[in-house]
């Protein structure tokens, strides 16, 4: 594990944006964590989060000509994210985000930022069940432009109806990877080196949901 990472399990903890208890997921799971992305709603978490996902990419080696954040929640992590690449890794890159509709009037268009075009690197949240980045897919090829990966905050390494987590189906199916800034396995780590009752109590529970539900590495 990387010192960002580090850093951003230490951040989300500290600041509840990963939770402990009992919470029951869309699939219907009860999970012994949770992971609320909306919760970097300060300029100070903003930019934490800008600075982590910068540090991802550059440790990623990944080639790429643009950053795409998908609206919502990609248009502020996409834009604190071309942010810090320029001031953290001397990276100037484009950047643009869609419009869940097209304006017809003014400039247009169903984008805001730079034109849509070559190698994208694709900047969100999480990929819980893959349709959102399913539909981002179809606005890149009616662009003519071209996946070149997909950024996200954590990846729960959980599977979905089958025997892949969502995350293993997006890059199978595209052939792209996907960064993952932290997955599940390295929480298991932190808790595991970090000598914190409060922790401690939390981390039986959390390795018998891995062991139910969670993938293997491909």
């Amino acid at each position: 594990m990387q010192d960002f990472q580090k850093a951003f399990i230490d951040f989300v903890i500290r600041h509840e944006i990963l939770r402990f208890g009992s919470f029951t997921l869309k699939s219907g799971r009860t999970s012994p964590y949770f992971f609320n992305a909306g919760l970097f709603n300060t300029g100070e978490s903003l930019a934490f989060i800008g600075k982590s996902y910068a540090a991802a990419i550059a440790a990623s080696g990944v080639d790429y000509d643009l950053l795409f954040g998908p609206a919502y929640k990609g248009i502020p992590l996409v834009s604190a994210t071309a942010t810090a690449l320029v001031q953290n890794h001397g990276t100037n890159k484009p950047y643009c985000f869609n419009r869940k509709e097209a304006k017809d009037h003014g400039e247009g268009g169903l984008t805001v930022g730079a034109a849509l075009r070559g190698r994208v690197l694709i900047v969100d949240d999480v990929i819980t069940a893959g349709t959102a980045i399913r539909e981002v897919m179809e606005i890149l090829d009616r662009a003519g432009a071209t996946p070149a990966g997909i950024l996200v905050a954590l990846d729960r390494q959980e599977r979905g109806t089958g025997q892949l987590s969502a995350i293993q189906e997006i890059e199978q199916q595209y052939g792209i990877p996907v960064i993952r800034l932290i997955t599940l396995a390295q929480i298991i780590d932190y808790l595991t080196a970090h000598d914190d009752p409060l922790l401690a109590d939390n981390l039986a529970a959390i390795k018998r949901y891995r062991e139910e539900f969670g993938v293997s590495d491909i």
